[in-house]
């Protein structure tokens, strides 16, 4: 008995460290076992869920949330336009969790329209969106997120706000606590 629970011990032991370093273990029967089916160098996929203008639009509006346009529009391939189509959830969901926890009016005035810069976190990617400056927002976020240089503040969830001349252009990662 006191010798098998010596070789199980042996074999946990060797699993754990094989684990750590990231390689595969030999089992008890001497053959390989790799724990992990995707190679460490390969790329990780992160699925986020896209939300139709009329969705968004319901989500904003049941939250008490506001937008605008230059144009009076929504389309997508518009620059003047404000437009939610192909929004991440968790964008939406963070605007809705800023404005119930500020307090503060939020009027959108950006979106995934495009004419915005480009990136992996862009507007058009369903990452951003921009909302209007008032004295409201403005102190809520200077006074409860941490400053980060370059006009920008981290919120504690690791969302970043950053304030523009006339907006605060607003990245969200994920939904800030919703």
């Amino acid at each position: 008995m006191r010798t098998a629970l010596l070789r199980l011990a042996t074999v946990a032991a060797s699993a754990v460290a094989a684990l750590a370093l990231g390689t595969g273990f030999a089992s008890a029967t001497g053959g390989e076992h790799d724990p992990v089916s995707t190679p460490a160098d390969a790329p990780i996929s992160i699925q986020v869920t896209k939300l139709s203008q009329s969705d968004a639009a319901a989500r904003f509006r049941s939250s008490g949330i506001t937008w605008s346009s230059s144009g009076g529009c929504t389309n997508r391939q518009n620059s003047t336009c404000t437009s939610f189509e192909q929004i991440n959830l968790t964008t939406v969901q963070g605007g809705q969790t800023f404005k119930s926890a500020s307090g503060c009016a939020v009027n959108i005035t950006g979106g995934t329209e495009v004419g915005h810069a480009s990136g992996t976190y862009s507007h058009y990617n369903g990452y951003k969106i921009d909302i209007s400056l008032s004295s409201c927002v403005t102190g809520y976020i200077q006074r409860n997120f941490t400053a980060i240089g370059g006009n920008q503040w981290r919120s504690g969830s690791g969302n970043i706000y950053y304030l523009e001349s006339n907006h605060w252009d607003i990245t969200y990662y994920n939904c800030g606590g919703c």
